[in-house]
């Protein structure tokens, strides 16, 4: 027979593991966001916005085949965890004059997810 506090114990975890499982995957819905403007992948397509494929180390507004704004252009930026977490998290106010259309990821365990993510993705 299994003692109350064990039992207890147990089913916590089960529920816990329960509600882990239904936590929505905030970082992959907004990574398919991402998707609406830009691709990912290496020969991918320009878009509304410029390939991502390679960003990690690449100079801001230097993607082939995408006119970046003035402000990307001359930002002096080069992509890399920090900056694209100052940039993924307010966009219009971290580079004003940029023309990205997104309003930031608030959440820092969401966007941390997002970047890695991407630096994944973007290999």
């Amino acid at each position: 027979m299994i003692a109350k506090p064990a039992l207890f114990a147990a089913m916590s975890l089960l529920v816990a593991a329960g509600a882990a499982a239904e936590e929505p995957d905030r970082a992959g819905a907004i990574l398919l966001r991402c998707k609406i403007c830009h691709t990912l992948d290496k020969g991918g397509r320009t878009m509304v916005g410029p390939n991502l494929h390679g960003v990690f180390g690449r100079k801001a507004g230097t993607a082939a085949n995408f006119s970046a704004s003035d402000a990307m252009k001359n930002s002096n930026i080069v992509w890399d965890d920090e900056t694209l977490a100052k940039f993924l998290r307010d966009p219009k106010n971290s580079l004003p004059g940029n023309r990205m259309s997104f309003p930031g990821i608030t959440d820092d365990a969401v966007l941390a997810e997002v970047i890695a993510r991407l630096k994944k993705a973007t290999q």
